[in-house]
């Protein structure tokens, strides 16, 4: 069948239309995005104005009628830390749900962790063991550890690279008190989280994925995207510690010109790369592997799986 997976997060919308059956490997057949960083879109209050709802409404439209362009059966729509934390988000699902008929499924950031941690699980396969799997998005960072399909500990911290950005890097290069006052917040967010997961031992495989470790193993040499899924790429600790303050030095459109990074992630890089060194090093971790899969990903797994058994 044909299955459209809707993800609204901080940074885009995006729809994947994939070919998937129950036990068969999902097959994407056509992806739609639009940048919409409703991270930075909430207002003082913390909550999403009606211009930016206006704008998600639309955008969700879009997205619908992508759908059944591409002969999609069924969409699966749900949303991430930006909904889930703006302070109107029960009257914006309302909207949504009476404008484009879509009933946002909002996932809290446990679920988040879990479900990209399936979809690293399905791609490496039970002889990667156990799985340390780490993931910046727009409005946060997830971490998930396990054996199973299911890991033994997962968490979700508020540092995503957008709302970093928004937050704590006003300016264009940044102001270097800014950038050591973020990497003193990042670090202290993540090392009191490091407990929960050091107690379970040391994983046998360590994976990130997300849009920012894609850029940075890029940049720091990873092929690029157009070789294919199944090039294996991957990010060392002491590139990404190379690179932070070459990117903290740069403008916004000097970020843009690196290789692999798009414009409408440039402004965010340096943040998300302040997350990637202090996870891998909080964590003792000097290598991840990047994965193709995610949470979208996760998302339509779950979903195969519940067919399986009904």
């Amino acid at each position: 069948m044909r299955l459209g997976v809707l993800d609204v997060g901080s940074n885009t919308v995006h729809l994947l239309v994939v070919d998937a059956h129950p036990g068969a490997c999902p097959l994407p057949a056509h992806s739609h995005k639009a940048e919409l960083r409703l991270a930075q879109l909430l207002d003082d209050d913390g909550a999403i104005g009606p211009h930016g709802v206006d704008r998600l409404i639309s955008v969700i439209k879009e997205a619908l009628q992508a759908a059944e362009d591409k002969g999609a059966e069924e969409v699966l729509p749900f949303a991430t830390s930006a909904v889930r934390e703006a302070r109107n988000a029960d009257d914006v699902l309302e909207r949504v749900r009476a404008e484009t008929g879509v009933e946002l499924q909002v996932l809290t950031g446990s679920e988040e962790a879990r479900l990209t941690f399936l979809a690293a699980r399905r791609w490496f396969g039970w002889s990667a063991g156990k799985l340390l799997v780490l993931d910046i998005g727009g409005g946060s960072l997830e971490v998930a550890y396990g054996i199973d399909e299911e890991p033994d500990a997962a968490a979700s911290l508020p540092l995503g690279a957008g709302r970093l950005t928004a937050g704590w890097l006003p300016g264009d290069p940044p102001d270097p008190d800014d950038v050591r006052a973020l990497r003193r917040h990042v670090r202290t967010e993540i090392a009191r989280t490091v407990g929960e997961f050091s107690r379970l031992g040391t994983p046998d495989h360590v994976v990130a994925t997300s849009k920012t470790f894609k850029q940075l193993a890029r940049i720091a040499g990873a092929a690029r995207s157009a070789e294919g899924l199944y090039v294996q790429r991957e990010l060392k600790r002491e590139s990404v510690e190379g690179w932070v303050p070459r990117l903290a030095a740069m403008t916004e459109r000097e970020r843009a010109e690196l290789p692999g990074v798009s414009e409408g992630r440039a402004g965010q890089l340096l943040a998300g790369a302040l997350v990637a060194e202090a996870a891998m090093d909080l964590f003792g971790v000097e290598r991840v592997e990047i994965c193709p899969w995610a949470l979208r990903e996760g998302v339509i797994l779950r979903r195969l799986d519940h067919m399986e058994s009904v």
